[in-house]
């Protein structure tokens, strides 16, 4: 097995939420490669974020459990159990795993800290494979914040992610406040990647988080590995209004400070009632990420049909997995 590891190409994915995993994760476990997963921390809404401000962890540990199960070998029904969700009294809307991980680290209502044992028996009980690792981009305590068009600072990443402010306004620029370290796995992670992956996955409320961790744009850069962004489908109303393929891929650049290698595109549009339906469920996305045709001349842009036979606007996660093996392979 030792043999066979060190052959293996080593992708490294950054991202959070839920897209990333389902997207990326769930097509790439299917092949023989070795995957790091650095994950968003800095959730300041829903159940993770109420419990990283109620008892004052640095992060949350919301998105990382979803790396941890799209990546576990258990049972279903041991991921099941820890993905359990209270329906009442006072732990109303909190998980399981993210409840174990508060706990670990704020034993006897004393802050410990002890992060490494949290990610220890997520590894453990969930049976995750040796060819994975599932990382935090950071351990310290940190938030996003956004400046707005006409100055105004929106701090918090449920307030950029859920905005309470005129959606209207653009979104000039994004920093971290205090600015954390990036957690040093995941540096040695991307330094020894062969492939770095980046979303999908919300642009300034998650990713933007990872991307300005301080040493992880840095590592990109020095690792020289080719980087490839996996763009969003639709836009999401107060964070991309109006996007395109090429603002996206500017807002990433930017963030990471270098140019991207590769950026994949979706350039199927999938039928109206399959938009109106996935709008139903998610009703801050707005429309399809629009492209320039101009874009299938550039190498760099990777145009592809990367929606399910069903028609559902998701990620088809085996088109993307055998898109990103061969820039792999490249």
């Amino acid at each position: 097995m030792s043999k066979l590891l060190q052959k293996m190409s080593k992708i490294v994915c950054l991202g959070g939420g839920s897209a990333m995993p389902k997207a990326v994760l769930k097509g790439l476990k299917k092949y023989p490669v070795k995957l790091s997963v650095i994950c968003a921390m800095l959730d300041s809404g829903g159940s993770a974020g109420k419990e990283r401000e109620m008892y004052k962890t640095n992060v949350s540990f919301g998105d990382i459990r979803r790396a941890f199960l799209a990546l576990s070998g258990s049972s279903q029904e041991v991921k099941d159990a820890f993905n359990i969700r209270f329906k009442d009294g006072q732990y109303l809307g909190l998980v399981i795993a993210n409840v174990l991980g508060t706990a670990m680290v704020t034993q006897d209502g004393n802050y410990k800290g002890d992060y490494e044992s949290v990610l220890k028996v997520y590894r453990e009980v969930l049976k995750i494979p040796p060819q994975y690792e599932i990382l935090p981009a950071t351990l310290e305590d940190a938030d996003v914040c956004a400046v707005l068009e006409g100055g105004q600072i929106v701090s918090g990443e449920k307030n950029i992610d859920k905005p309470r402010h005129d959606k209207k306004l653009k979104i000039k620029k994004v920093f971290l406040k205090p600015e954390p370290n990036a957690y040093p796995k995941a540096v040695n992670a991307i330094l020894k990647s062969d492939l770095i992956v980046i979303g999908p996955g919300d642009l300034y409320s998650t990713l933007a988080q990872i991307l300005l961790t301080k040493g992880v744009s840095e590592a990109v850069k020095k690792s020289k590995t080719k980087t490839v962004y996996i763009c969003n489908l639709m836009t999401k109303d107060g964070e991309t209004n109006g996007f395109s393929v090429i603002d996206f891929t500017d807002a990433i650049e930017n963030l990471l400070g270098k140019k991207l290698d590769f950026v994949v595109y979706n350039t199927k549009k999938p039928e109206t009632s399959a938009i109106k339906k996935h709008q139903k469920e998610y009703p801050e996305l707005l429309d399809l990420v629009d492209f320039d045709e101009n874009l299938k001349k550039d190498k760099k842009f990777i145009g592809a049909d990367l929606l399910p036979q069903s028609g559902l606007v998701v990620h088809d996660s085996k088109k993307l997995a055998k898109i990103i093996l061969n820039l792999c392979r490249q």
